[in-house]
């Protein structure tokens, strides 16, 4: 199960960018991988297409771990935060900071009763 979703400020906690903040864009749960804006830029030279006449060197962002992100603390108290999971009063699926016990948002699914 993953604690970070899109949109999520996340901050890079090692490895050659560890530091530096930014947005997730996308997941890959598969592979355990997110794309943050800029950070992991890289170089592509392109050539020209139908789309982009010109072509030229272009930056991307590449992948990086999962493992190596941590969430920022919505509120900006507390730097970095960890995630675990409750559930509300309507049953639906929340996260909560651990280091204050303030909701950070809701997850789309709801807890099933046997």
């Amino acid at each position: 199960m993953n604690r970070l979703i899109k949109g999520d400020k996340v901050r890079v906690i090692s490895g050659k960018e560890k530091g530096k903040e930014g947005v997730i864009l996308s997941i890959n749960l598969k592979k355990q991988t997110a794309i943050v804006e800029g950070i992991n830029l890289s170089k592509k030279h392109q050539k020209p297409t139908q789309q982009n006449q010109e072509g030229g060197i272009v930056e991307i962002n590449k992948p990086i771990p999962l493992c190596k992100l941590m969430l920022i603390d919505p509120k900006g108290k507390f730097g970095v935060t960890k995630v675990k999971y409750a559930y509300d009063k309507n049953n639906k699926k929340i996260r909560i900071s651990k280091k204050d016990n303030s909701e950070i948002g809701k997850v789309s699914k709801t807890k099933t009763e046997k």
